[in-house]
């Protein structure tokens, strides 16, 4: 058997192994399911009235066609932290010595739970647009657009589970890991998520603009819509781009300083 066969075999029994734990220990692929929701819920059942007319519209049903894309990303955001908790208990538990008498290779370890994240997180998505839908979620987003909504999700979920990664390996303890990603969770807030910009003050308006998540919420509206916008499509690419080239260089070198031959 090849080197890239004995990778790609190592890789699926790390896979195998995380989705494992997700089915034994489901709390967190809830909480990430859940929080999305009860967002939604409220801004869209509490405050949507007020919101509504605040974005140009005039209902609850304006309302969520507009912040449906956003908390859409929040679900996403959310599959970073139980990335980060379960690689920083592998790390601190002594598995990885254990691993390492088996033969293993290296990489098998943090591809099995980039793909087994992946999974969960693309899972929990699909789950939070359903809720989206039977809120009264709209879209004039043809075939081809939700096609593009999907691989622009991915491409985000694939760059922040190695941001998660990258978290998991440089904290301490599972405490530390629960705790880092949530500043991941709360960039969309600061965003175009739950309201405009525009609407916000000068310095929070400024950062609003330039972090990642506002052009690839406004890419996601945009498409879902029937109303894209090249210039945020091309920059969102490029955000998930840096942020999977910074997570996985940064995830590799700290692990093989954790996990040496």
């Amino acid at each position: 058997m090849s080197a890239l066969q004995l990778a790609v075999t190592d890789s699926a029994t790390m896979l195998r192994r995380n989705l494992r734990h997700a089915l034994r220990y489901p709390s967190l692929t809830v909480a990430g399911i859940m929080m999305p929701v009860l967002i939604m819920l409220l801004f869209v059942g509490v405050f949507g009235n007020a919101l509504g007319n605040g974005v140009g519209g005039s209902a609850k049903g304006d309302y969520i066609n507009y912040v449906a894309p956003g908390i859409i990303l929040m679900a996403v955001a959310s599959g970073c932290l139980g990335t980060s908790v379960s690689v920083c208990v592998d790390m601190t538990e002594g598995i990885v010595d254990r691993f390492r008498t088996l033969g293993i290779g290296r990489a098998s370890l943090l591809t099995g739970h980039v793909a087994g994240s992946m999974i969960q997180t693309m899972a929990s998505t699909a789950a939070v647009v359903g809720v989206a839908v039977a809120m009264g979620f709209r879209t004039s987003g043809t075939v081809l657009d939700w096609l593009a909504v999907t691989g622009l999700l991915v491409a985000l979920t694939f760059a922040l589970t190695w941001v998660g990664v990258m978290f998991g390996l440089l904290a301490k303890n599972p405490e530390g890991a629960s705790n880092t990603p949530m500043i991941v969770q709360f960039l969309p807030f600061v965003g175009s998520a739950i309201v405009p910009p525009e609407s916000m003050p000068g310095g929070v308006r400024w950062f609003a603009q330039y972090q990642p998540f506002t052009p690839i919420t406004e890419t996601v509206r945009g498409l879902l819509l029937a109303a894209p916008d090249g210039r945020d499509a091309a920059v969102s690419l490029a955000w998930c781009a840096a942020l999977a080239a910074g997570g996985y260089v940064t995830s590799k070198v700290l692990f093989d300083r954790k996990a040496p031959r």
